[in-house]
């Protein structure tokens, strides 16, 4: 399958947190999962598996769960030869996830019109507080409503940076680009989604327009 060879590490030793400090639990339960600890790798479940599945259902909406479990039992399978920090790890998770997701687009453009609809579904940006907090107090289907109509460079960036709360260069990484081209992604991305949720918040508050004659 692929999606492995090019993500499963990033030549870096692992970061260790100290002990109490964020992410020492999750940074040794994915030591402990590489061993094949059955516990460690249901924390690591836990602790991604709700953001993975929001991330996917902007790419395969009807399909989002199948797409997840896919990606879950590749990254089951591969565990033991993945290197990196948890960071890392979600980066890798992110990556397994959008090949599975891809792979299924593309085999829905090589069946009938009819079942291609779902394929044009916009991708992920981010980096304006305003808008990234307003996101914060949307539904989830409101908020993957915004971010799909957003063009796919700047969709798929603000996924990956404000959804899954990926660093720069692995969402880079995951994407396949410069850890600045997507920076600059996100910050474009959230700056149109806080102009549209202006645009929203000022449209509730106009005084309707009397009636003429």
């Amino acid at each position: 399958m692929d999606g492995v060879a090019e993500v499963g590490g990033t030549g870096r030793p692992a970061a260790h947190p100290a002990p109490g400090e964020p992410g020492a639990e999750l940074g040794a339960a994915l030591h402990a999962a590489r061993a094949g600890d059955e516990d460690a790798f249901r924390l690591l479940y836990r602790a991604v598996q709700p953001r993975l599945l929001r991330y996917v259902r902007t790419l395969a909406p009807d399909d989002a769960e199948d797409v997840a479990s896919e990606a879950w039992l590749q990254i089951a399978r591969d565990l033991r030869s993945f290197q990196g920090d948890f960071d890392d790890f979600r980066g890798w998770a992110a990556t397994v996830a959008r090949h599975r997701a891809l792979d299924l687009l593309r085999a829905r453009r090589r069946r009938p019109v009819a079942e291609a609809g779902v394929a044009e579904m916009a991708v992920l940006p981010a980096a304006d507080d305003t808008a990234a907090l307003a996101l914060d107090g949307l539904t989830t289907e409101a908020t993957i409503a915004l971010i799909s109509q957003l063009p796919r460079d700047q969709a798929e960036a603000v996924l990956l940076r404000v959804l899954l709360g990926l660093d720069a260069r692995t969402a880079g990484e995951v994407l396949g680009k410069r850890a600045g081209a997507v920076r600059t992604a996100a910050y474009r991305g959230l700056r149109r989604l806080a102009e549209r949720l202006e645009g929203r918040s000022d449209a509730a508050g106009a005084p309707r327009a009397e009636g003429r004659g």
